[in-house]
């Protein structure tokens, strides 16, 4: 088999795709929370993207990811077979998982589903009580629910729409379960949307409940040396590639960020633009 060889590539929802492919050295050295640069073709852009399951004994790596732009189209048109440009990984440091009595509350909003799902296994095997709250759009935009409902001691459920569980976001289903069990929660983590990652931390914050916070930021190099991914914490500077991506929400300035992602839109909707396809028509 080809390094970087195409696996499997399977369709998850409108515009969402799961991807495993051979990468037998990163397989054999991810651990929870890191992610991987890939380049689909020679003249693709660089994109990071979360580990969401390392197989080091068949030298695979599993991503999930959303087509957004140009070149995750390009990725999601790619069949078994082929090979991607470039992988390079694991990047960035892993995600803080210990074993505690008290319950660990994992938020996910979206595509951070995926992401999450991957620290649930990892506090399970640790034998730390694992509370799920994920939330999407509609129902049919849960991502992995059945894993959730398989493997969480529990599983809250908001959907915009209301079609399954608390008709609001994933901020509204954690404030019910909050008010009643906050004294048993030793931390939140929460993944998704940079917004709701903020809304968390203030909420579980009024509790007095630290919140853990996977970042995405805009990536270059993924080594540390672009500085484009820089986040300001408590007024000094990080890197999102290299000193995350999981920070304690405390002391982030969320809106720089939001800002800082903001910063290429206009290009990347010209560029998406420029290849004639919508997510959601594949």
């Amino acid at each position: 088999m080809r390094a970087f060889e195409i696996v499997s590539h399977e369709f998850l929802a409108p515009g969402v795709f799961r991807l495993a492919l051979y990468a037998p050295l990163v397989a054999s050295h991810a651990k929870t929370g890191q992610f991987v640069v890939l380049i689909p073709v020679a003249t693709g852009e660089r994109i990071p993207l979360t580990i969401n399951r390392a197989d080091p004994e068949r030298g695979l790596i599993t991503v999930v990811y959303q087509v957004v732009g140009k070149t995750t189209h390009l990725l999601s048109t790619m069949k078994v077979g082929e090979a991607l440009f470039s992988v390079l990984g694991p990047l960035g440091r892993p995600s803080h998982i210990e074993k505690t009595e008290k319950t660990v509350v994992l938020v996910s909003g979206g595509l951070g589903a995926a992401i999450i799902l991957p620290e649930m296994y990892a506090f399970r095997s640790v034998g730390t009580p694992v509370v799920s709250v994920i939330g999407a759009r509609t129902e049919s935009l849960l991502l992995f629910r059945d894993e959730f409902e398989r493997y969480s001691d529990r599983v809250l459920i908001a959907t915009n729409d209301g079609s399954c569980g608390v008709k609001g976001f994933v901020t509204d289903a954690l404030a019910e379960y909050l008010a009643s069990e906050s004294s048993q929660v030793a931390f939140v983590k929460a993944i998704g949307p940079n917004r709701m990652m903020e809304a968390v931390s203030k909420l579980a914050s009024s509790y007095g409940i630290p919140t853990y916070v996977s970042l995405t930021s805009i990536m270059v190099d993924g080594t540390g040396m672009c500085g484009s991914c820089r986040v300001s914490i408590h007024g000094e500077i990080k890197h999102v590639c290299v000193d995350g991506p999981e920070f304690l929400a405390d002391g982030i300035d969320f809106q720089e960020l939001e800002h800082r992602n903001a910063r290429f839109q206009r290009l990347e909707k010209e560029a998406f633009a420029s290849c004639g396809c919508h997510p959601e028509r594949r």
